[in-house]
């Protein structure tokens, strides 16, 4: 499986904490000192110092001026651009993203699984000044959102069951916390053949989803994000009609 070590082939420290560290600076919503991304890490300041001093001559890392605040550097962003760049599959989405964004006017996501996350991998904004937040990169549980409950709704319950961290995490007070409701929410999805979401990752905003099936399972996915104030039946009925008409397009020409 992709982003695991090969059987038999042992890991190599220094890149695995290169990479733990990466992971954790992309994870941090502020810049961080030493003395807090050791103890994130367990690993000795010392040891740590030479590493960030290492991947801040070379641009991964970037360092206040003071040289005590630690976040991601500019490298970070031209490999995950690159990443992006390079993908067949979200280059093909895009001029779908593109139509979807001009019959329905509201937020458009391309989001792929990584685990028991989805990240948003294009994103195309809101023609309207109220617009939910939106941005390349983001990564969400898969539980508490329309893009991710769309893609296990994709896998059996024993699978999602196997994907899932033990605890289910929640963003708001609609988030779904019990692998019970999940799976009853699941069934749903399947049911209907699109995924819902209404205040589960955000608050005051509501998002429909339909998994790519090119891969089977899926494990890329669309979707529309409506601020509430402005949803509507109508609105939604229209919103999955076009993210059906897209899914089939996409599916067909990959």
């Amino acid at each position: 499986m992709d982003g695991e070590p090969r059987e038999g082939v042992r890991e190599v420290k220094s890149a695995a904490r290169t990479v733990e560290l990466l992971e954790l600076l992309s994870d941090l919503e502020e810049a961080a000192t030493l003395r807090t991304l050791s103890q994130r890490m367990g690993v000795p300041r010392s040891s740590l110092y030479a590493l960030l001093q290492t991947l801040v001559g070379r641009g991964w890392v970037h360092t206040d001026p003071t040289g005590t605040l630690y976040s991601l550097g500019i490298r970070a962003l031209l490999t995950g651009t690159g990443y992006i760049d390079a993908d067949p599959r979200a280059a093909a989405a895009r001029p779908h993203l593109d139509a979807l964004s001009e019959r329905t006017g509201e937020t458009l996501h391309l989001a792929r699984l990584d685990g028991s996350d989805v990240v948003y991998l294009a994103t195309r904004e809101s023609r309207h000044y109220l617009r939910p937040f939106s941005r390349v990169g983001r990564r969400l549980p898969a539980h508490a959102t329309a893009l991710g409950k769309a893609l296990l709704a994709e896998r059996t319950d024993a699978q999602v069951d196997a994907l899932l961290p033990e605890k289910l995490q929640a963003l708001t007070e609609a988030t779904i916390t019990t692998r019970e409701e999940l799976f009853a929410d699941l069934a749903r999805v399947r049911e209907r053949g699109y995924a819902t979401e209404d205040g589960e990752n955000v608050e005051g905003v509501r998002c429909l989803a339909v998994a790519l099936r090119y891969d089977r399972p899926a494990v890329d996915v669309i979707s529309c994000s409506v601020p509430s104030a402005r949803y509507s039946d109508a609105l939604a009925a229209d919103a999955v009609d076009a993210l059906m008409e897209a899914r089939t397009l996409l599916e067909r020409g990959l």
